[in-house]
């Protein structure tokens, strides 16, 4: 009798814990979930400068999430398929699109997860395709498409409270490109089109090595009205990064309930990829990576809304890689990391070592339906000069039969820096507006 392939056999162990788990294989569908988003974006940045002509990019996007229902005692399958089209709006001039939407192409079309997971009281492991929601490795929000990662990621909650966290990253994905790739933000890829890949200081074209990922171990802790969290990141060949938080609400029985943060950041490590190709970073080379950074934050939450200011400061260190700059392969340029002063596309990692300061009031005028926001953020750097940003925003959710749909429009309005931090800086404004739209079934 011949012997049955591993791959039947896995199958038909797979479809056997199926029907034991759903009475049919239609209750197994239905027990599925089916998720989607579309989005449509329109995006401007006027620089008030002949010097740089003012860009535009819009983009219609469509994003659907499909979660099977559980299998085996706990394995599901994930899959999201994400795509964004320009609808024949690129302007003919390249200087003249915004790259930060959607690239330089006409659509984007990814396969951004397919995973297997398992799931049961004590841990969640998957591995493949996936977002990855950390403080240094996210999905990086604001555009049509969101950042995922390939490899492999662990949670375990070994008691109340408490949560581990273990990732090994090999490639991702990043918000402008259709496939996975072994790099980071900091290399040279003009393929990309999106001109922050790298922000202000890139990598060589002449450096072709490929990264090799991230490891990551991290732990969440949860008691009544604090919370805190550690993690270590092994971004190979650019630096290690520690970085601690936490955060504590007053319990207070009054309607005001005030709050306070810290944060602390520290890294070091060789910079392999910047040694060898003696890269500098914003003009400082520096000898290995040598960053500290440190950050605290308080306010007040009320009915509706909340308001509060927060600062942060990252060290010179004069002898180090940009002078102590914070090195963020996967967050750099995109205002993604968890520092607490930054803006609508600025933050203190990508303006280099000094500090800033940053005040937030939101209030929902129209309680659950529409937010309104406006924050005021002020840096002062020992390289980039001394920017400052101001930032509006107004949300709308509808109830009822529109549920699910937001209506969204951000500005912001950049002034100062040294030269060379924006077009037109720092003699002009720079006016970044974001119409967005969204629909979530």
């Amino acid at each position: 009798m011949k012997k049955m392939p591993v791959c039947v056999l896995t199958v038909t162990g797979m479809l056997a814990g199926t029907v034991a788990q759903a009475d049919t294989l239609g209750q197994f569908f239905a027990q599925s979930k089916i998720r989607g988003q579309i989005r449509s974006y329109y995006f401007s940045r006027l620089y008030g400068t002949p010097a740089a002509p003012n860009a535009y990019a819009y983009a219609l996007a469509g994003r659907l999430n499909v979660l099977t229902a559980p299998f085996l005692s706990g394995f599901r399958i994930g899959i999201s398929f994400y795509t964004a089209n320009a609808m024949g709006t690129l302007a003919s001039n390249p200087n003249q699109v915004d790259k930060t939407l959607m690239g330089d192409g006409a659509s984007i079309n990814a396969l951004g997860q397919a995973f297997l997971e398992y799931q049961d009281r004590w841990i969640t492991a998957r591995a493949g395709d996936q977002l990855v929601d950390t403080p240094w490795l996210n999905r990086v929000g604001g555009r049509v498409i969101p950042v995922t990662y390939q490899g492999l990621t662990l949670q375990a909650r070994p008691i109340r409270g408490l949560a581990l966290s273990a990732l090994r990253i090999f490639r991702w994905k990043d918000r402008t490109s259709s496939h996975f790739t072994q790099d980071n933000l900091y290399y040279y890829s003009p393929s990309f089109g999106d001109y922050l890949y790298g922000g202000p200081n890139v990598l060589p074209a002449s450096y072709t090595s490929e990264s090799n990922g991230a490891l990551a171990f991290g732990a969440r802790y949860h008691w009544h009205t604090a919370r805190t969290g550690a993690w270590f990141y092994q971004f190979s060949q650019f630096a290690n990064l520690f970085y601690w938080s936490g955060h504590y609400s007053l319990p207070v029985s009054s309607v005001i309930q005030p709050f306070a943060d810290a944060q602390f950041i520290r890294e070091w490590g060789a910079g392999e990829a910047f040694a060898s190709t003696r890269t500098t970073l914003f003009g400082q080379p520096g000898q290995g990576v040598n960053s500290t950074s440190w950050g605290i934050k308080t306010g007040v939450t009320f009915p509706h809304g909340s308001l509060w200011w927060a600062y942060d400061a990252t060290e010179l260190h004069a002898r180090a890689l940009g002078g102590g700059s914070i090195i963020s392969p996967y967050t750099i340029g995109y205002t993604a990391d968890p520092l607490y002063v930054d803006s609508m596309i600025q933050g203190l990692a990508g303006v280099g070592p000094g500090h800033g300061w940053r005040v937030r009031a939101a209030y929902w005028i129209l309680p659950r339906q529409v937010q309104i926001t406006a924050g005021y953020s002020q840096f002062t750097t020992y390289f980039t000069g001394n920017s400052n940003w101001t930032h509006f925003n107004i949300s709308y959710f509808p109830l009822g039969i529109f549920k699910g749909l937001c209506l969204r429009d951000q500005m912001e309005v950049g002034n100062g820096g040294k030269k060379g931090l924006f077009p037109g800086s720092p003699n002009h404004s720079f006016v970044y507006n974001r119409l967005m739209f969204t629909y979530r079934f």
